[in-house]
């Protein structure tokens, strides 16, 4: 049997075969873990503001930059923080001000507290104490499951300090499923509704 060839007579080049033994290395880097999920919350909030449903937008992150390379375009090559930043997502949904956090997981047991620097709860704290609406996004990679949690239990959690981690089931208990869907991916705005204004 002659080998496949293009049209015009020519051969495809052979394909590599793959080193045996050595497994790709898959693993997130801790600080990039939530990405893919903060993608999907700009998708459901960018869903909401088309519907007129409420505003809500992913909060910028201060940088000022020092170095920059314009060799092909310009592109920040150093840069440094110039404050801390408080949470990921502020907005409006009938005249009520929304400030929100998204967290991800890969734990199937706990979600470790040390994932939510001090800044966050001072600022949530502050959002509360001023009338605004203030929960975190929480979603458990390892099982599947994302849940809104009221500001207020964590807060509380996190002054009180039992543990280092807030167990599963403890989450559960205080707070609520998140329907996922294709669009809106997480739609987190119904539970808003009924269970925090």
């Amino acid at each position: 049997m002659s080998p496949l060839k293009y049209p015009g007579g020519v051969t495809p080049p052979k394909s590599e075969a793959k080193p045996k033994g050595k497994k790709l290395n898959l693993r997130v880097a801790p600080g990039n873990r939530g990405l893919d999920f903060e993608a999907e919350i700009n998708a459901t909030n960018d869903y909401y503001s088309e519907k007129g449903l409420a505003l809500i937008t992913k909060r910028p992150t201060p940088i000022q930059a020092v170095k920059v390379d314009y060799s092909h375009g310009p592109k920040i090559t150093e840069a440094f923080f110039l404050s801390q930043s408080t949470t990921d997502y502020n907005g409006v949904y009938k005249g009520r001000y929304i400030d929100f956090e998204a967290k991800s997981t890969r734990s199937k047991t706990s979600f470790p507290l040390s994932n939510i620097p001090p800044q966050q709860i001072s600022h949530l704290e502050k959002v509360i104490a001023n009338g605004g609406i203030a929960f975190f996004l929480v979603n458990w990679h390892s099982i599947g499951e994302t849940y809104l949690v009221p500001a207020q239990y964590i807060i509380d959690f996190y002054k009180s300090r039992p543990r280092s981690s807030i167990t599963l089931e403890e989450m559960k208990a205080h707070s609520y499923l998140v329907k996922e869907g294709y669009r809106p991916r997480y739609d987190y705005l119904p539970l808003l509704i009924e269970h925090l204004l």
